[in-house]
């Protein structure tokens, strides 16, 4: 297994020093398993000893043997460079490392592209990855190769650049396993290229050149043991670019089709997509009849025994394959006819073949065999003829013809031949067909890239002429590799001015001169296959007397088992083959005979298939043979394949060529899983390795000066300056390396060999630990007496900390002392005076309480007195009260019985009215009745209630009358007793059973009455908290309601206007779109118009073309004349319901003579208005008539009618009206609420359903005018009209001036001129003159000025499309033209008096004014996008705004140029965040001097932003040199510059630097601190405005550029990775952003004050003097 690499690894030990072997070095030792395994030197090794002590990774120790210094393990790389993504930058260059940094990459990083020099080394993931969107590709765009990570779109820019740069032909070779994504690498590069090359003319060359991929996919692709896709030819696409580097055409090469796959088929091996394709589509109708069935059916298709391919879909790949045919212009019957001839070969397999005779020596075909008969009916052929000579066969002998039948064997092989032909033939047909689609039709190619997808080594268990072919191509791409690998090295070494000598490196032209030389492989098998009885035998016995006995050969060798094999020690690997075919596939031999009958078919395709054949002197992909001409030399294929290949050769050596090797990474197809067994089994066999090793032989550790300075300056001696770093590292270096000849120098780099910038990496440790030690030392006598100056300090402070103690404890005691004699004192004085305090408040209280209790008794004499008094005078007043009371109700009875009287007299008089009024009455009955009703109910209530309360209000008087009665006769009685008791008289007990009586029946009803005040109390306070509950409740409910409505309002709200905002998107990108579709048919116009005039030599005056110029297209566009539309203006200005449509009546008689003539439109309001055409065109003038006064009826019967319906509507509104207000004043009832307002809903919709009959009505009239016009031509085109107002402070402009004001106002301005107006000023101008023409009712005139001028504003935003200033300036003058439009609309209801809406009818130019400011819009950021593209990444991320910041950054591992990548042209000073602000200020101070609202800044200033933080982000994601602390800083500060301004702008609040986040975070994330989790779940909490995908990516790519720094650890990784699987992002993963994502704009509607002519300054520079005010 080590063989091939042991050689490469002494030879790196032998440049390397043995100084590095030294304990804790790292090491790779072989291993059976994972081919090379890590261990660690547990002690140095001395030169001459035999065992090596290890340590593997799993802690096993190991001794390993080690005869001599050559025999050592090689080393191990510093792990700063592990995961470098240019393997040819690794100090140690061996296989062990290559395959750790591969393995690195592709398992951690999930990296699946590497550099390898020149080459770049793609494994394939097995599954599908987000790196090859559209945003990836203009990511690469542009970009230099050594900067970004690689991708193998890095590779075709590297190509595209180079080739327009350089005007030569480039190539990308693809080469690699089966499996491997080859095809797939090929697909992507030609999806660049489509993209890249095409973007600028929009042709559909590069969709035709997509498009061969399925095609050759479906007819060149099988499912083989390794890969689903596998394909079975090899082919290069020539992709040919015009000057401006856009595609023009494509050609197409295929080499060596495996046509044995036709017939055989390896076991889990299908065969070609196509025929399975067909075999599941036969159930559609136009496949019956191929008589098709399932795989399992056909035996060309069962014996692989795979008749599936999981994940794919046969019936939707044919689909795609039809479409794709239909691209490239194949029409359907031509497809038909292909699938025929496909479904007749398997057809032809199932041909039964029986023996015959003794011996098996004759052959038959059944008469009747169906499927003969199916074939033959297919490909209309003979049936009888095919059937006789596929079992017989013509001989020429003696100059006679005879024809000998056919063993069984023979008839199955000439079948199988004659199957293998014709797909053959059917290939070659295909391809030529593709390349005639392809084929460049408008230009003459320029230069072209072309793209090598073919076949890699290939070694099986059984190695055919298929295999030998294979492998015979890549010993030649293999040596072209080397030569070129070598000579690119060599010159890297002339340009730096090296005294080097010659790189040797091992050739395989030995291998090859074996294959192809005289007397080679395969001359002596053509030689074989002239011979009458050559075989298989005779040739391999050849092959061993030639090259094992007379010339022994050392890549020849014979196998020890057997006679009939031979094996071949290719560059990659030794083959054995078995000669077993070579013989029959070299000849690809089938009888003539059978050519003829497939010349004769009735068959189109099939007999041009073979018509062709016959007229060159050679078959494409073998021979056919005659009887005639039996022994005449005949093309083998090997001699075909030799001539294409060597073809192949000279056009690789003509061009650059450019690598891509496809590594296999398991052959279990398992996404991200890593074998390495098979890994370093194509990395030897696709020449990563023999590039390692051409590199490893020279210098492939390159610094330059500067960078070496950076890193090694702890080496240098003397003053380190960066200016003398030349000077310093050629002084230092030879006493560091003792040997010159391990390290060079050149002009602007040191070269070093392999291993030297590891010892450099050794000495610069070793310095720094000795810095290290001397610090320590320092440091540590410098603690040391820190520690005892602080202990000396702290003794001190001890021993003052004691005797203060001692001190406080005695002055405690004293204090003790005499705390104790004062609280004796200070108790025995308490007690003392507690005793005094205790009498003298007893005393106290004896004389307070006999006190009171006199004073009690005076007080309630005293209130006896009074309470006798009082009762006096309450009697009194309640019989005053009682007679007053009587006396009133007698005056009010008097007075009511008055006014009955007079009542009744008012009513009669009411009543003799109301007979006048009664129709009236009878109308509003109803309504009258219910309100009278709801009235009387209303006034029965309340008289109700009155009287409830009054009565409730009597008793209660009268009860309280009546106790308080009863209660003075009872303290009258008591009185009376007290006062006279020794008077009392003697009461019966008669009288005293009567008081008691009475007594009880009063106390009775007190109780009785008290009851009932308390209920009725009870009652009130019930009612009251009811009504309170139902107050709260209704509350309540109105606040969930109101709460419910506004979330229901909002939520809308914010649905509809995501739904706006993409409709206006998606409308933008259409207005885009067909503004870059008007341009092209304006170029393709001119081009016309240039032709026509290079014929006539003929000139046409401005002024003529200016005013015959036909209507703009955007005028026209559908979405100008469309019912709805998406506006960026304000959607409140416009009906929801508007229809834009053009009138017949906005062209004068002038322009008939266009397009738009009256017939013209006159059929359009007819097709509109559903009329029959045909009749109409035979009319006559009489008809004519008829209808004009049927129509004139109709008209006066409908507008009467109309009349009708809308007075009783308004009728019905307006009682509708009073209804609802006397129902809101007088009910509170949400339910009647509710219907009035569905009765007013159902009012407005037949409101809206009688303004569309208006309109219709309108359409009618529109109509009826054209027939009037056809019937009466002698009258006026308009109709009389009522005369307008005249209005003042407007602008005339007399017909024939209105060229000579566009000219002048819009035309042919000059810039400076422009730029000086007054904002707005030529809009003003226009508009004024607009009014003018309309207020004079002439709107002919009003609509032309109105369109021309519109016209005349996207000529001048095409001259302009570069200028930022006056394309500002139309913006504005369209904007404010547009806005005043709309103001003065009939459209719009206006409060003011001044605004007078237009007569005529301008909302279609008014759509297309909105559209031409979304133009405008549009235009002014593509210009500043433009100008800040280039200068976006060098300014933002690469700009070293703060001084030294990066200069202290020393760099870990080697930064060279990948070896053929040209370096970054500078050219003056680099951009800076100054250039990209002034970009920025430029836009600004274009928009402020136009005055543009600022809401419009705002919206341009995000869009920018949006692209300038995208496009940072991007290539930050890319680029891995700029993943650092160091260069975070940078950018984190030049992004806070950006900041700064749009803060002293104001602009911040528009969303511009909400915009800025992803890259603001983006830059924390490198500044952040990533060890703990902790940090990680800060980093993930901190990076919201990142997808989970970006935030792994920064973190695979953080490089630490000084010692202090340290790379981020996969543990840490996979932290964050876990933290983040909760986080939903939303939508499909994609790490890089959408640059080409567009904001909707929207523009304010503003509406400008009234405008008059005085307001005006025109400066004389306009030359409109012609224009009178009125």
């Amino acid at each position: 297994m080590f063989e091939w690499c042991l050689p490469i690894c002494s030879e790196v030990i032998k440049m390397a020093t043995l100084e590095l072997y030294t304990k804790d070095a790292s090491v790779w030792i072989p291993d059976p398993d994972s081919v090379w395994v890590s261990a660690q030197i547990l002690q140095d090794y001395t030169p001459g000893e035999k065992h090596l002590l290890l340590q593997l990774s799993n802690g096993k120790e190991v001794h390993y043997p080690v005869g001599s210094s050559s025999d050592l393990p090689p080393l191990g790389n510093p792990d700063i460079l592990e995961g470098e993504n240019d393997l040819t930058a690794l100090s140690f260059l061996h296989e062990p490392a290559v395959l750790h940094n591969l393995r690195v990459r592709f398992l951690d990083y999930s990296s699946i592209y590497t550099y390898c020099g020149i080459v770049l080394v793609a494994i394939n993931p097995y599954e599908q990855l987000p790196i090859y969107g559209e945003e990836v590709i203009d990511a690469y765009s542009g970009q230099d190769m050594a900067d970004m990570e690689p991708h193998i779109f890095s590779v075709a820019e590297d190509a595209y650049r180079t080739m327009t740069r350089e005007q030569k032909n480039q190539s990308i070779i693809i080469s690699g396993e089966s499996g491997s994504g080859k095809t797939v690498s090929a697909k992507f590069t030609m999806r660049y290229f489509a993209v890249v090359g095409g973007a600028a003319q929009q042709t559909s060359v590069e969709e035709r050149v997509l498009a061969t991929n399925p095609i050759m996919e479906s007819i060149g692709n099988a499912k083989t043991t390794r890969n689903d896709n596998s394909s079975r030819f090899g082919k290069y696409i020539e992709i040919g670019f015009g000057r401006k580097g856009d595609i023009i055409g494509a050609n197409m090469k295929t080499y060596l089709l495996e046509k044995s796959r036709v017939v055989f088929q390896a076991s889990a091996e299908r065969n070609y997509h196509i025929f399975y394709q067909l075999c599941a589509s036969r159930e559609l109708p136009e496949m019956r009849c191929l008589k098709l069935d399932v795989p399992e059916a056909f035996r060309y298709t069962r014996q692989g025994g795979e008749m599936l391919i999981p994940g794919t879909d046969d019936l939707s790949d044919l689909e795609r394959t039809r479409n794709a045919f239909t691209i490239l212009g194949v029409q359907p019957e031509q497809q038909m006819e292909l699938f025929r001839i496909l479904s007749a070969i398997l057809h032809l397999g199932n041909v039964n073949i029986q023996t015959s005779g003794r011996n098996s020596e004759g052959s038959y075909i059944d008469a009747d065999d169906h499927s003969l008969a199916t074939f033959s009916k297919i490909l209309g052929v003979e049936g009888p003829q095919m059937a006789h000579w596929l079992c017989h066969r013509r001989l020429a002998v003696g100059g006679e013809m005879l024809v000998k039948l056919l063993p069984g064997q023979q008839a199955i092989e000439a079948r199988d031949a004659l199957a293998k032909h014709i797909y053959g033939q059917l290939f070659t047909w295909t391809v030529q067909r593709l390349n005639s689609a392809l084929h460049a039709q408008r230009a003459q190619t320029n230069s072209f890239i072309g793209v090598l997808d073919i076949y890699g080594f290939e070694t099986f268990d059984r190695n055919s002429f298929e295999q030998f072919c294979i492998n015979y191509a890549n010993e030649k791409l293999q040596q072209q590799f080397n030569r070129h690998v070598f000579h690119l090295e060599q010159e890297e070494y002339v340009r730096e001015e090296l005294a080097w000598s010659r790189i040797e490196f091992s050739d395989n032209q030995q291998c090859i001169n074996l294959i192809e030389g005289q007397l080679g492989l395969f001359d002596l098998l053509d030689e074989e296959c002239r011979m009458p009885k050559g075989s298989d035998e005779s040739w391999v016995q050849k092959l061993y007397h030639q090259h094992l006995t007379s010339r022994p050969h050392p890549h020849f060798q014979k196998t020890r088992m057997s006679n009939s094999a031979f094996i071949i020690l290719h560059f990659a690997d030794m083959v054995q083959y078995e000669c077993d075919g070579f013989l029959d596939k070299n000849r690809d031999t089938v009888f003539e005979e059978l050519i003829n009958i497939l010349k004769a078919s009735q068959s189109e395709l099939v007999a041009e298939l073979f018509q062709e054949q016959g007229n060159v002197p050679s078959v494409a992909n073998g021979s056919i043979r005659s009887g005639k001409r039996a022994r005449e030399h005949k093309l083998t294929v090997g001699f075909q394949f030799r001539q294409s290949l060597q073809m192949l050769m000279d056009t690789l050596n003509s061009t650059t060529p450019h690598y891509i090797r496809c590594i296999k990474p398991n052959d279990l197809k398992e996404p991200l899983t890593f074998d390495p067994k098979r890994t370093v089994q194509q990395l030897r066999a696709c020449g990563v390795l023999e590039t390692i090793r051409i590199s490893a032989a020279g210098y492939p550790s390159r610094w330059t000066y500067e960078e070496f300075f950076s890193r090694y300056r702890v080496l240098l001696r003397g003053p380190q300056t960066q200016e003398q770093a030349q000077t310093l590292c050629r002084q230092t270096i030879p006493p560091l390396i003792p040997d010159p000849d391990q390290y060079c120098f050149g002009k602007t780099k040191v070269f070093f060999r392999a291993g030297q910038v590891a010892l450099l990496e050794r000495l610069r440790a070793e310095r720094l630990r000795v810095a290290a030690v001397i610090i320590q030392s320092h440091v540590r006598g410098w603690l040391g007496r820190i520690r005892y100056t602080r202990m000396l300090q702290a003794t001190l402070t001890i021993q003052r900390y004691c005797r203060g103690a001692l001190a406080r404890r005695l002055a405690l005691t004293l204090r003790y002392t005499k705390a104790a004699l004062i609280i004796q004192k200070t108790y025995r004085m308490v007690v003392v005076r507690q005793l005094f305090l205790m009498i003298r408040q007893a005393t106290i209280i004896i004389q307070a309480f006999a006190r009171g209790r006199l004073a009690r008794r005076k007080y309630r004499q005293l209130v006896a007195e009074r309470a006798a008094v009082l009762l006096q005078a309450r009697v009194r007043g309640w019989l005053a009260r009682e007679a007053y009371r009587r006396v009133c109700a007698a005056v009010v009875f008097l007075q009511c019985c008055v006014r009955r009287r007079a009542a009744r007299r008012e009513l009669l008089k009411l009543k003799m009215e109301a007979r006048s009024v009664e129709r009236y009455r009878e109308l509003n009955k109803g309504m009258e009745v219910k309100l009278m009703q709801l009235q009387l109910r209303a006034d029965q209530q309340a008289r109700e209630s009155a009287a409830l309360r009054e009565t409730l209000h009597a008793e209660r008087e009268a009860a309280s009358a009546e106790l308080e009665a009863l209660r003075a006769t009872i303290q009258k009685l008591e009185g009376q007793k007290h006062e006279k008791p020794l008077h009392r008289p003697v009461i019966s007990e008669k009288e005293v059973e009567e008081r008691r009586k009475a007594e009880e029946k009063a106390s009775q009803k007190i109780i009785q009455l008290t009851q009932e005040l308390q209920a009725q109390q009870r009652e009130k306070d019930s009612f009251y908290k009811e009504r309170e509950a139902l107050s709260a409740r209704l509350f309540q409910q109105e606040t969930q309601q109101q709460k419910c409505l506004q979330e229901a309002v909002s939520q809308a709200s914010a649905t509809l206007r995501a739904e706006l905002d993409e409709e206006k998107r998606k409308y933008q990108g259409l207005l885009r779109e067909f503004t870059r579709l008007e341009q092209r048919y304006d170029n393709l116009r001119g081009m016309s118009l240039l032709t026509e005039q290079t014929k006539s030599h003929r000139r046409t005056d401005s002024t003529q073309s200016l005013s015959l110029e036909p209507p703009s297209p955007t005028l026209l566009s559908p979405t100008s004349l469309g019912p709805f539309s998406t506006s960026p203006f304000s959607p409140a200005l416009l009906s929801p319901d508007e229809v834009r449509r053009v009138s017949v009546t906005s062209f004068s008689s002038e322009r008939r003579l266009s397009v738009w003539s009256p017939e013209n439109t006159m059929d359009q309001m007819m097709e509109k208005m559903d009329v029959a055409k045909d009749p109409a065109v035979k009319m006559t003038g009489e008809d004519l008539t008829h209808a004009y006064d049927a129509v004139r009826v109709a008209n006066k019967f409908l507008e009467s009618q109309l009349c009708d319906q809308r007075s009783q509507w308004e009728q019905e509104l307006e009682s509708l009206r009073c209804q609802i207000t006397l129902a809101i004043s007088g009910f509170s009832s949400g339910a009647q609420r509710q219907e009035l307002q569905e009765l007013l809903e159902a009012r407005e919709q037949e409101c809206v359903k009688l303004r569309r009959e208006v309109k219709e009505l309108r359409n009618t009239f529109s109509l009826k005018r054209l027939l009037t016009q056809e019937v009466t031509p002698v009258m006026s085109p308009c109709p009389s009209r009522p005369k307008p107002a005249t209005f003042t402070g407007l602008l005339e402009c007399r017909k024939r001036d209105e060229t000579k004001l566009i000219k002048n106002l819009i035309t042919d301005i000059r810039v400076d001129s422009a730029l000086s107006l007054p904002p707005g000023l030529p809009a003003s101008v226009l508009f004024l003159c607009v009014r003018q023409a309309d207020c004079c009712g002439d709107q002919t005139r009003t609509r032309s000025l109105c369109s021309a001028a519109v016209t005349a504003m996207k000529a001048a935003l095409k001259k302009y499309n570069n200028d930022i200033g006056m394309t500002a300036l139309w913006l504005n003058n369209a904007w404010l033209l547009h806005d005043r439009l709309t103001q003065h609309s009939s459209k719009v209801t206006s409060e003011s008096d001044e605004l007078v809406p237009l007569t005529t009818d301008l909302s279609d130019l008014i759509r297309v004014l909105s559209d031409l400011c979304i133009q405008a819009y549009q235009q002014l950021l593509s210009i500043t996008e433009t100008r800040l593209q280039s200068i976006i990444v060098p300014a933002l991320l690469e700009s070293e705004t703060i001084t030294g910041l990066s200069g202290s950054a020393v760099k870990l591992g080697p930064s060279r140029k990948r070896a053929g990548s040209d370096p970054r042209t500078v050219g003056g000073d680099a951009p800076t965040m100054t250039s990209v602000l002034r970009e920025l200020g430029a836009l600004h101070t274009a928009m402020s001097h136009q005055a543009l609202p600022p809401i419009l800044m705002e919206q341009a200033l995000r869009q920018l932003t949006y692209v300038i933080s995208a496009s940072a982000l991007n290539s930050l994601l890319l680029r891995k040199d700029m993943c650092s602390w160091s260069r975070g800083m940078q950018i984190r500060y030049n992004v806070s510059l950006l900041e700064e301004w749009l803060r002293s702008q104001s602009l911040q609040a528009g969303g511009a630097v909400a915009t800025l986040e992803p890259l603001i975070q983006a830059v924390q994330l490198l500044q952040a601190g990533k060890k703990t989790e902790a940090d990680a779940q800060a980093l993930v909490q901190t990076c919201t405005a990142l997808s989970s995908q970006q935030i792994v990516k920064i973190l695979s790519l953080y490089t630490p550029h000084s010692d202090t720094d340290e790379r981020v650890t996969l543990k840490f990784i996979r932290i964050v990775q876990g933290l983040l699987k909760s986080r939903s992002d939303g939508g499909p993963p994609q790490i890089l952003m959408d640059v080409r994502k567009v904001f909707p704009v929207t523009f304010p509607y503003l509406p400008p004050t009234v405008l008059h002519a005085e307001q005006l300054v025109v400066p004389d520079s306009l030359k409109i003097s012609f224009l009178r005010k009125v």
